[in-house]
C-alpha cells in the first residue's frame, strides 16, 4: 500500500503592482498557502489556497500542527476518509475560515497526487470526457486609485475584443449612483450581447438599500448580483432573491456542505460560487455541486481558474469558469509554471497529469520568506 511520507509548505506574500480596492477594503498583497503531499513512492500532489490579504500565518500554521499529521502514513488513495479525519481534528479550530482553508488546500493536493500517479489530467479522474473547453467569464472591473470610466471601458473591452462572452465588474464601493455610471460604461463598453456580471463583495447591510440598488442597475441588463451581503446573513439574501428580478450568486467564502444547503433550502442563491479552495477542497465541492443540482441550482465557481476548469468540466451542473487575464488581481499566476490557454473565451483543458501545472520554484523562493518547511 503507498502511504503518504512527508508534507511540504510554503507561505507566500505576493504583493499587487498597483494596490485595487473593492466594496469593503483595500488589497495592496495576497497571501497564498502552498502544500505539497508525497508519498512514498516518490510521486507527489500540490494544493493551495487564498490566504487572505494579512495573517496567512494561520492558515500555514495549522499545517504543522494539526491536519498535517493526521495524513502522514495513510493511504492517499483514501480521500474521502481522510477528508472526514482531517474535519474531525479541526472541529474546535475552525469548520470556516483560516482551517478549512488549509483543509482545502491538503485535499486538493491528495486529489492532485492520484491524478499524477494514474498519468491522467485531473479533469478525468473527475470522470469528465468529450470536452476540450469549459465556458469562462473575465473578471475585474476594480476600483483603482485615479482610474477613469474610460480606462474601466477600455479593460472591458479589451476582454470582448478576446473573445469573452460575459465579463465581471466590481460596485458597492459608490453609492448607487455612482456604481451606475460605472455599469452603464461598462455596458456601453461591451455592448448588448454580452453577460454582465455584479459583484458587490458584502457591500449592503440593509436588504433595502441593495433592492434600491439593483433596480438602479436593472436598466444595464446585469446577469447577476454577487455577494449582496455578509455570508453569515442568509436570511437577507433570502429576502433580497425575492424582491428582485436579477439572479443572486453567493458562496465564494462559504464553508461546508451543510451552510450551502441552508443557501440552497432557503433559496437565497440561483448560482452557487463555491470555492474549492475555501469549502472544503475538491471533496467537499462535489458534495454541494450534487446538493445544488438536485435544487436546479447552477455552479459557477470562484477564482482559481487552474483548479476549476477541472471540475466544471466534470459537473453537469457548474456552467463559467472565473477566468482572471493577468495577475493584476490575481497573483498567484506568478507563483506557477505554467498558464491555461484561451481560445474564443473559452479555457482549453490541460492535458499534462494531475492539474496540469507545478509551483514555480524561484516565484516561491522570492516570495515565500521561510521557503518550504516540512513534515514531519
Amino acid at each position: 500500500m503507498t502511504t503518504i511520507d512527508t508534507i511540504d509548505f510554503a507561505l507566500a506574500r505576493v504583493p499587487l503592482d498597483h494596490p485595487a480596492s473593492i466594496s469593503t477594503r483595500l488589497l495592496t498583497e495576497r497571501h497564498y498557502l502552498l502544500v505539497r503531499v508525497v508519498s512514498d513512492d516518490g510521486a507527489r500532489g500540490i494544493g493551495f489556497c487564498y490566504a487572505g490579504h494579512r495573517a496567512g500565518a494561520l492558515s500555514a500554521m495549522a499545517v504543522p500542527e494539526l491536519l498535517g499529521p493526521v495524513l502522514l502514513g495513510k493511504d492517499p488513495a483514501r480521500v474521502e476518509d481522510l477528508w472526514d479525519a482531517m474535519y474531525a481534528e479541526s472541529l474546535l479550530h475552525g469548520r470556516a475560515g483560516s482551517v478549512m482553508r488549509t483543509l482545502s488546500a491538503l485535499d486538493i493536493a491528495l486529489w492532485d497526487l492520484n491524478a499524477r500517479r494514474s498519468g491522467r489530467p485531473l479533469w478525468a479522474s473527475l470522470g469528465a470526457g468529450g470536452v476540450r473547453s469549459v465556458p469562462a467569464y473575465a473578471s475585474g472591473g476594480y476600483y483603482w486609485d485615479g482610474g477613469t470610466l474610460d480606462d474601466l471601458a477600455a479593460e472591458m473591452q479589451s476582454y470582448v475584443g478576446s473573445g469573452f462572452r460575459a465579463v465581471k465588474m466590481k460596485i458597492g464601493r459608490l453609492d448607487a449612483r455612482g456604481d451606475s455610471r460605472r455599469i452603464a460604461t461598462t455596458r456601453e463598453a461591451i455592448g448588448p450581447g454580452v453577460e454582465l456580471m455584479l459583484d458587490a463583495n458584502n457591500a449592503w447591510r440593509e436588504v433595502d438599500e441593495a433592492v434600491s440598488a439593483v433596480h438602479e442597475f436593472a436598466p444595464y441588463s446585469p446577469a447577476w448580483i454577487e455577494e449582496p451581503f455578509g455570508p453569515d446573513d442568509i436570511e437577507s439574501h433570502a429576502r433580497l432573491a425575492q424582491l428582485i428580478d436579477v439572479p443572486v450568486a453567493t458562496g465564494e467564502i462559504e464553508a461546508g456542505r451543510w451552510r450551502h444547503h441552508e443557501l440552497l433550502a432557503r433559496e437565497a442563491a440561483s448560482i452557487l460560487q463555491t470555492d474549492a479552495a475555501v469549502c472544503g477542497g475538491i471533496t467537499e465541492w462535489r458534495r454541494i455541486a450534487k446538493d445544488a443540482d438536485g435544487f436546479g441550482v447552477a455552479m459557477a465557481p470562484h477564482w482559481f481558474h487552474d483548479l476549476h476548469i477541472h471540475l466544471t468540466a466534470a459537473t453537469p451542473n457548474a456552467t463559467y469558469v472565473e477566468f482572471f487575464p493577468d495577475s493584476a488581481v490575481l497573483n498567484f499566476r506568478r507563483l506557477v509554471d505554467h498558464q491555461l490557454d484561451v481560445q474564443d473565451g473559452e479555457l482549453l483543458l490541460p492535458e499534462r497529469p494531475g492539474l496540469g501545472f507545478d509551483f514555480d520554484e524561484a516565484a516561491v523562493a522570492r516570495f515565500a520568506d521561510d521557503g518550504w518547511r516540512r513534515i514531519p
